[in-house]
């Protein structure tokens, strides 16, 4: 006797396409499908939504994932997508200078005990913006405790300590580490690159920054942090 196929089976098969293209990375095609689909296709709202919303936030379209995360942190069905939702909520609040928002967000996750690596690089994050360096370094310790090999912390925090003139050879460390797990990240090779201007060592500094910026050519702390180290070896 055949079984009736439930509703979540259901919804994953009317998805089915949208998921594999999803996991391809090719996120404009999944976007088309997802949004394409018929409206009586039977497809659960929320699961949509929460594709949808993904697909959004990887295309950096942010006020447009903004409208469907929520629609899933709201529903508060499947705690773990809604906590990973909230999480993406946080991070595009926190990209886009909506810092409150982004700590409302973050401080929910903390009370829900989603105490992870990326959440408290993320708080980390929110407070350097904040001009709270004490608790942007106490939470980026707190996610190398829970994750040493954490990419974000770790450049993070050899960038935080650079800025801030401490500690420079432990700042060092932490974004050669970074660097290694990702070389061609414009952000580690600026971070590297600032750190060894603070350092004094000017020649490395423009080296890694030239190497930023042809990774990131529109990045204007980038660009800052270039014209600062050419004029500080063009006065030596």
């Amino acid at each position: 006797m055949a079984v009736a196929s439930t509703k979540t089976d259901k919804t994953k098969n009317e998805l089915s396409q949208g998921v594999h293209l999803y996991k391809q990375k090719k996120y404009t095609d999944a976007l088309t499908f997802f949004l394409g689909l018929p409206s009586d296709t039977g497809a659960d709202s929320i699961e949509l939504a929460y594709y949808i919303g993904l697909c959004y936030a990887k295309l950096e379209r942010y006020d447009d994932a903004l409208l469907y995360l929520e629609q899933v942190v709201t529903s508060g069905t499947q705690l773990d997508r809604v906590l990973q939702c909230r999480f993406l909520l946080a991070v595009i609040y926190a990209v886009s200078g909506r810092k409150r928002l982004a700590d409302f967000e973050l401080n929910k996750l903390l009370e829900t005990g989603y105490q992870t690596p990326s959440v408290y690089a993320a708080i980390a994050y929110v407070a350097w913006e904040q001009s709270d360096t004490e608790r942007c370094l106490e939470y980026y310790e707190k996610s190398l405790k829970s994750d040493p090999g954490n990419l974000t912390s770790l450049n993070g925090m050899g960038y935080v300590l650079a800025c801030e003139n401490r500690d420079l050879t432990k700042a060092l460390s932490y974004c050669k580490k970074a660097l290694e797990s990702q070389p061609d990240s414009a952000a580690c090779l600026d971070s590297l690159g600032w750190v060894y201007f603070k350092l004094g060592l000017i020649k490395e500094a423009k080296k890694y920054l030239e190497e930023a910026e042809k990774h990131d050519k529109d990045n204007e702390t980038i660009q800052n942090h270039l014209i600062e180290v050419t004029k500080a070896g063009a006065g030596q």
